[in-house]
């Protein structure tokens, strides 16, 4: 398959699984999420979806760059599953955050995405540095989005 087509294919499937958290999202944030009191720099609501969407395409991106390097290599084996583990995390998040109101379990996988992100851009420098540079707003936004959801615990004991 060329590389342009993996990209699409990579960003469109991440998009897909990304954007399916929205409707969890979009009916907590009109009733419970709205009675919650906010930590200091809390984004306005609106803000989410765009960054939310720009960052799955950049993770698409990196993962078409690993699927174009091939799984061969155990160390492209090893970015693969990382990569993997930490999108099944960011997946996770939401229901348990907006579905289920479980604050301080969101935390517990959100520390734990944070984590694999880290790993993940780690394995990818040595397979392709682009791979890897593009999760580190993403891993910058999961930090930020990190302080939040703690913030949401302590407040809201």
């Amino acid at each position: 398959m060329p590389f342009f087509a993996k990209v699409i294919v990579s960003i469109l499937v991440i998009e897909i699984l990304g954007g399916a958290g929205a409707a969890i999202t979009a009916p907590a944030i009109r009733s419970w999420y709205g009675t919650l009191v906010s930590p200091p720099g809390t984004p306005p609501n609106w803000l989410f979806g765009p960054v939310w969407t720009i960052l799955y395409a950049m993770m698409g991106v990196s993962g078409a760059l690993l699927w174009q390097h091939g799984f061969e290599d155990p160390k492209a084996r090893l970015a693969l599953f990382l990569f993997l583990t930490q999108l099944v995390l960011n997946l996770a998040w939401t229901p348990v955050f907006f579905g289920l109101h479980q604050t301080a379990a969101a935390l517990v996988i959100i520390v734990l995405l944070w984590a694999g992100i880290l790993a993940t851009i780690l394995a990818l420098l040595p397979i392709s540095s682009s791979a890897a540079y593009l999760l580190i707003p993403y891993l910058a936004w999961v930090s930020y989005a990190t302080y939040l959801n703690a913030g949401y615990v302590w407040l809201n004991r």
